[in-house]
């Protein structure tokens, strides 16, 4: 039982969670939202790397999932991951 709860949670995780949190920090489909914690994180970025966001950071990630969603790779993995979690548990 613990296989199917944890591979739900890893599922719900993927699928619901990730993209929810995101874009309430800003990172939406339509870029990162003006006035957002997500605007404040790049600006910040921006600033530390001399002007332009460096990829492979947070705050690119981040924009890429907001824009793009996360990838089947990415989803399964996280599934998988919840299922081993729940065997584990």
């Amino acid at each position: 039982m613990g296989l199917l709860i944890g591979a739900a949670l890893g599922l719900g995780g993927a699928v619901i969670g990730a993209p929810l949190i995101l874009g309430a920090v800003g990172f939406t489909t339509a870029g990162i939202a003006a006035g957002s914690l997500a605007a404040k994180m790049m600006s910040a970025a921006a600033i530390a790397s001399g002007g332009g966001v460096a990829a492979g950071s947070f705050v690119a990630i981040g924009q890429s999932i907001g824009a793009a969603g996360l990838s089947l790779g990415t989803t399964a993995a996280m599934t998988t991951t919840g299922a081993v979690l729940g065997l584990l548990i």
